[in-house]
């Protein structure tokens, strides 16, 4: 099934960009006190640090722990740290890499198409679809529309899953895909009413480009204080065991967290200084 993302990089081949321009503009971006430049950046924050991900991924590595017999929890077995350390790290490294240069290659190719010819405020999936018209020319709905529905099918299982796996670990049910129905019941029925939740507003008189914007607004204003918890339990001994959380991680970690924060806190001020 085609994917929309692949044919927004193949967009950003074809069509006329100004590199250079470009170039400058990630390395010295210009910023303003515009309220809308604030709430965007939070936006683009929060789809980029999703808070969904962060209890997908854990929860996932449990998943696997239970899966292989070979695989047990770090702190009993600290010999399996050097393996399961490097998967992860590749793993990461790799995703977060090509979905940041995904998301990059997008928003260029929306600025040289779009933005270019005065469309800067997207209301309807028919004006992002005209993003790929230079690629797909007559064909941009038809391969928009099964990019939709392709990254919905990948997404809203996730989605759904990571908000079964939150609530039923904080209820402390039995949570796991590995579970048969009768074995997880509360956790299953999470995941199916959460999926006919994100089904029914379809029928809501509910913009989906507004409420896809909004949504990543606030993930990223709810990220600030799931990352900062992440970070105080990588710290705790009792947690982590020998594997605490220290040097560069930590530096870094926290950084990441005290940017989320700022940019909440300049889209809070500016949103109220325009008020």
């Amino acid at each position: 099934m085609a994917d929309a993302r692949a044919v927004c990089v193949g967009t950003a081949v074809v069509v006329r960009i100004p590199w250079q321009e470009v170039g400058l503009g990630l390395v010295w971006p210009h910023f303003t006190s515009d309220g809308g430049l604030w709430t965007t950046v939070v936006a683009i924050m929060g789809t980029t640090i999703s808070p969904y991900l962060v209890f997908w991924q854990a929860s996932q590595e449990v998943e696997d722990i239970r899966a292989v017999q070979e695989r047990q929890p770090l702190t009993r077995k600290p010999g399996q740290a050097p393996d399961a350390f490097k998967r992860i790290r590749v793993d990461t490294w790799l995703d977060m890499a090509f979905s940041n240069l995904v998301a990059v290659t997008i928003m260029i190719t929306t600025a040289a198409t779009l933005h270019r010819t005065g469309v800067a405020d997207i209301e309807t999936s028919t004006q992002a679809a005209e993003a790929l018209r230079p690629v797909a020319g007559v064909f941009a709905f038809a391969v928009f529309a099964m990019g939709i529905i392709g990254t919905g099918l990948l997404s809203v299982p996730v989605l759904a899953g990571s908000a079964a796996y939150a609530l039923g670990e904080a209820r402390r049910w039995p949570v796991g895909l590995a579970r048969k129905l009768k074995q997880a019941k509360a956790f299953y029925a999470t995941i199916a009413i959460a999926m006919l939740g994100g089904a029914a507003l379809n029928f809501a008189p509910i913009n989906p480009i507004k409420a896809l914007f909004w949504s990543a607004v606030i993930n990223g204003v709810v990220a600030v204080p799931v990352m900062a918890v992440m970070m105080l339990m990588g710290r705790n001994r009792k947690i982590m065991g020998e594997f605490v959380l220290g040097g560069w991680l930590l530096t870094v970690g926290w950084l990441a967290t005290a940017v989320m924060g700022a940019c909440v806190l300049g889209m809070a001020a500016t949103v109220i200084a325009g008020g």
